[in-house]
């Protein structure tokens, strides 16, 4: 199965990501991973990109789309993978399409006020960098982190401001691929509210997969 999975800062993209590639047994691709992992190898690709982020650019399409056509062509998508959060254009969708068309396209629909609580309650380790919720999963010493003691601290991206500003982009860039895959008739939207295993089920019900 070829997925694409869209949704919004805080939707819980990331984690639905992780448990469709362990349900399906197929990998989760991460354009934002396949970077950093670049960036810290000191690639070539890497030290390009870097300069982009550095400098609080958009890595070029060209860019994004070539290391998304390499990844793709590993050994390992063989029967099928997710794209987690690629494409996040409509002008990459109609290119992916060109390379590989996907068999649906699964879009986390969560609303605004409870993305909002889920970020910006959000903390993270300065030291491991592991994640805390001061509402779902506080750890027991407040303020502090269980693995190596160091304090927990708020990301600048989880401010209440900054959040909704990304929400904002974030639907403007999304509905018009929504738009484009719900003309193919690929687009599946699927309630993201809920806890992770119930969304994750609810998402295999709808692709018609086995739970």
């Amino acid at each position: 199965m070829k997925l694409i999975l869209l949704g919004g800062p805080g939707s819980g993209k990331g984690t639905q990501a992780e448990l469709l590639s362990k349900a399906l047994s197929i990998p989760s691709i991460s354009t934002g991973d396949i970077f950093r992992k670049a960036i810290d190898s000191g690639t070539e690709v890497g030290k390009v990109v870097g300069e982009y982020i550095n400098a609080g650019k958009l890595v070029p399409d060209e860019i994004v789309l070539e290391t998304v056509y390499q990844r793709l062509a590993c050994e390992d998508t063989a029967n099928g993978y997710i794209l987690d959060g690629f494409p996040r254009t409509t002008i990459q969708a109609e290119a992916i399409d060109t390379f590989d068309e996907c068999d649906y396209v699964v879009s986390l629909e969560v609303p605004d006020e409870v993305i909002e609580k889920r970020l910006t309650g959000r903390r993270v380790c300065s030291g491991c960098g592991k994640t805390y919720h001061i509402l779902y999963d506080e750890a027991a010493v407040v303020g502090i982190c269980e693995v190596c003691g160091k304090e927990l601290v708020t990301r600048k991206d989880d401010n209440p401001t900054t959040v909704r500003q990304r929400l904002e982009i974030y639907h403007k860039q999304a509905q018009p691929l929504k738009d484009h895959y719900r003309k193919k008739g690929k687009l599946r939207e699927i309630d993201g509210s809920g806890d992770a295993k119930t969304i994750r089920d609810l998402i295999l019900k709808e692709l018609g997969a086995e739970i």
